[in-house]
């Protein structure tokens, strides 16, 4: 079955993308894996307080992680795979890919004037990716997602 990755966060570009990916994954009989990521602290604190510092930021991906699925299984009727993962953005994803060989494409949305460290990194380096990228425009709608998936 093919998968579709999409990195979930509080942005419009991940609703973006979410979109996206739910709509081409009822298209073709796919699934979307959502993943969520933990910055890593870069500070270190007494044990109780970092632990309780992570614990949050954890909790708090968890969070936006499980909304994303709520709205994908509302607008598509597919429940994704969820996944939360601490550490550095570019080697979580690829790490993620080689782990997952059914991901069919690695989905981001750029922002509406610019784009993020993810797209910008991963456009850079598609060649090196196990899959296809898709980045959605910025610009693009709800209604514009939809027409073209």
């Amino acid at each position: 079955m093919r998968a579709f990755l999409v990195i979930v966060d509080e942005t419009e570009e991940a609703h973006k993308a979410l979109r996206w990916a739910s709509r081409r994954a009822v298209a073709v009989d796919g699934a979307v894996h959502v993943l969520a990521l933990v910055q890593p602290q870069n500070f270190s604190a007494f044990g109780s307080v970092q632990a309780t510092i992570e614990q949050e930021a954890r909790d708090r991906a968890e969070a936006v992680a499980s909304s994303a699925a709520g709205t994908l299984l509302a607008e598509s009727g597919k429940m994704p795979q969820i996944t939360v993962k601490v550490g550095e953005g570019r080697k979580v994803i690829k790490e993620y890919l080689e782990e997952h060989p059914e991901v069919h494409a690695l989905v981001l949305a750029a922002g509406e004037n610019s784009s993020g460290p993810l797209v910008m990194h991963f456009s850079e380096n598609a060649s090196s990716l196990p899959c296809p990228l898709f980045i959605i425009p910025g610009h693009f709608t709800d209604e514009d997602i939809d027409r073209v998936t």
